[in-house]
């Protein structure tokens, strides 16, 4: 089989990496000398499908049929908070999908967020056969640390939409400490500060030579990057209703137009003080005169704007730290991965916190690819190229009591690979099935985890109550999806498994 590249499926942008046949890993590189690709989905006013530069071209004068941010949809229920603060923000609707997800109509199609993220998939697979001039039919694919289990099997799935065979999914953070890491003899223990373009994880990692084992992990997939352009947009768009008494944000392309703009001055205050933020001809009054945006953004309010997002961060590295059982002085190293982490704010924030200047090892946009390459070579079977990772899931799991609350069979933080048994006794005449409604999550009331699947096994023998055991394998894989599996303990016949996998809250 041909060789495995290494995929980081970002929110905002994504790239891929390979093995070289010396062993150097390198980014596989787009047209026109760009590393990345856009994460950026769309359909033109001709019914073409678009994805990456070729969408983001044409962003601004079509905004309704240009899908971004997918990542941080993906195996969402349509009910969650993170669904109603999206549409907040995008142009495109976004709809309920018949098991309670999240599809969205763009032309004549309704796409499920796997869908959309296999779009991307399948751009990332073309670019890699182009160069490397062979077919590309497996990968490693990064996700965010935070991600849960239903959200990793999205993420699964979509790959093999796009026609590629996931053959691990490791977090992103796990994969930044092995491009940092690896073949440097290191005995210590680093933090992964990951601030991407819509997402936040913090991971404490030991090092030892070529294992890297995570001690804990935590963060939030709703804060990143975007997060800053839209504290910016809130506030011009503030800032114009003041002044013109006018709301831009029923105007799908003034928004986009905003959005551009917010980002481009984000960047560009990360190496200035201040910059101007004008938009011409961004409305017009209802007698026909034209308004334009014109004002000038500093680097002092961007910082007072991002205040509360910064110090969200350093709490969740709190959090992690006493998960860790670690002090701060125990941390060797500190490593910024995530484009966002270039703004000057969080590396100050980050340097008082953890009292040390952050390395510069590894490339904020490229370490998280190069990780996924290294471990990709490490399943090829090179004895040289081993690499051991013990890896750690984000939320605890557990199955819902009769009083609403969890009964956890994995603990946040607990390893992977995993796996619990569990004997469970029938508790009626002739019962010949088992239900059980699975969650994740850190609360101890079940409707405020999320909801991963209800579970039926059948077949149960009839007796009295009491008189079935009824023994149910849960099974932790290395990408942190679980699996379950019931016999009978008493006769060993396996148990007919169904499940409803719906994204629904309860």
């Amino acid at each position: 089989m041909g060789r495995i590249i290494g995929i980081d499926l970002g929110t905002t942008n994504s790239c891929a990496a390979y093995r070289t046949e010396e062993g150097a890993i390198k980014i596989i590189p787009y047209k026109g000398g760009d590393y990345t690709v856009p994460s950026i989905f769309a359909i033109d006013d001709k019914g073409q499908e678009l994805v990456g530069y070729e969408a983001k071209r044409q962003w601004q004068l079509n905004p309704t049929k240009t899908i971004y941010g997918a990542k941080r949809l993906v195996g969402r229920a349509f009910s969650s908070d993170v669904v109603e603060r999206m549409q907040r923000y995008v142009s495109y609707k976004i709809e309920p999908s018949k098991s309670g997800g999240v599809e969205i109509p763009i032309g004549s199609q309704r796409l499920s967020l796997e869908q959309v993220q296999a779009k991307i998939l399948t751009k990332i697979k073309q670019v890699a056969e182009a160069y490397l001039q062979e077919p590309v039919e497996r990968a490693v694919v990064t996700v965010p640390a935070y991600f849960s289990d239903r959200q990793r099997q999205a993420t699964k799935e979509a790959g093999t939409l796009a026609g590629l065979e996931v053959v691990r999914i490791i977090n992103e953070p796990t994969a930044a400490a092995l491009a940092f890491g690896l073949g440097k003899g290191l005995d210590q223990t680093v933090a992964i500060y990951d601030l991407g373009g819509g997402t936040f994880d913090i991971s404490i990692i030991e090092i030892r030579d070529r294992t890297f084992e995570v001690k804990a992990t935590g963060g939030d997939v709703f804060l990143g990057g975007i997060d800053f352009d839209n504290a910016i947009i809130e506030h011009v768009l503030k800032e114009f209703a003041s002044k013109h008494a006018v709301d831009l944000r029923t105007d799908p392309i003034a928004m986009q137009r905003i959005k551009d703009m917010a980002e481009r001055a984000k960047v560009d205050l990360s190496s200035r003080t201040d910059v101007p933020f004008s938009i011409p001809f961004i409305t017009m009054t209802s007698d026909g005169k034209p308004l334009d945006i014109n004002t000038v953004l500093t680097r002092q309010l961007l910082e007072t704007l991002a205040k509360p997002l910064i110090e969200a961060t350093l709490e969740a590295c709190g959090r992690v730290l006493r998960d860790a059982d670690k002090e701060i002085d125990q941390i060797k190293e500190v490593l910024l991965v995530g484009g966002q982490t270039r703004m000057p704010a969080i590396h100050d924030a980050i340097t008082r916190y953890f009292k040390r200047q952050p390395s510069k090892g590894v490339h904020p946009d490229e370490a998280v690819a190069v990780g996924a390459a290294i471990f990709a070579s490490s399943l090829e079977g090179e004895t040289a190229n081993a690499v051991q990772l013990l890896d750690v899931i984000p939320m605890a799991i557990g199955i819902q009591r009769a009083d609403g609350g969890i009964h956890r069979l994995f603990a946040r933080n607990a390893s992977v690979p995993n796996q619990k048994a569990f004997t469970f006794t029938t508790s009626s005449q002739d019962q010949d099935s088992l239900i059980m409604r699975i969650y994740q999550g850190d609360s101890d009331a079940a409707k405020d985890n999320e909801l991963l699947g209800e579970f039926t096994f059948s077949g149960i023998r009839k007796g009295p109550a009491g008189s079935v055991n009824v023994e149910v394998v849960f099974t932790l894989s290395h990408d942190g999806i679980l699996t379950l599996e019931a016999k009978d303990k008493d006769t060993g016949t396996v148990m007919k498994q169904t499940v409803r996998v719906s994204v629904q809250q309860s």
